[in-house]
């Protein structure tokens, strides 16, 4: 089957692997994540909240700039606290690969 009248900027496949993940912090806020390492992004992280389906690539860089975390998985400052702590454990340095 063809597609016509698309223009694919990129199209590739690779293994990765997923980690899943729930937990609860200390304020009682439950976390459902699924956490992604490609070759991807830079060595970033693919962080998918399974409760609200948002998603984004996050790094350390990421995890310093304030309101980040808050503002892209509409976090209370408290629950984005909490969770910046967890990813800081997960997403560690990035390691750049070439």
């Amino acid at each position: 089957m063809q597609l016509p009248n698309y223009d694919f900027m990129s199209d590739s496949t690779e293994e990765t692997t997923t980690r899943f993940t729930t937990f609860i912090s200390p304020s009682l806020a439950r976390f459902d994540l699924a956490i992604t390492t490609t070759n991807r992004f830079y060595g970033k992280k693919l962080v998918t909240d399974l409760q609200s389906g948002k998603t984004a690539i996050i790094g350390p860089d990421d995890l310093e700039e304030e309101g980040y975390i808050a503002h892209t998985f509409k976090l209370t400052e408290e629950e984005a606290s909490e969770l910046t702590q967890f990813l800081y454990f997960v997403v560690g340095t990035v390691n750049f690969t070439d």
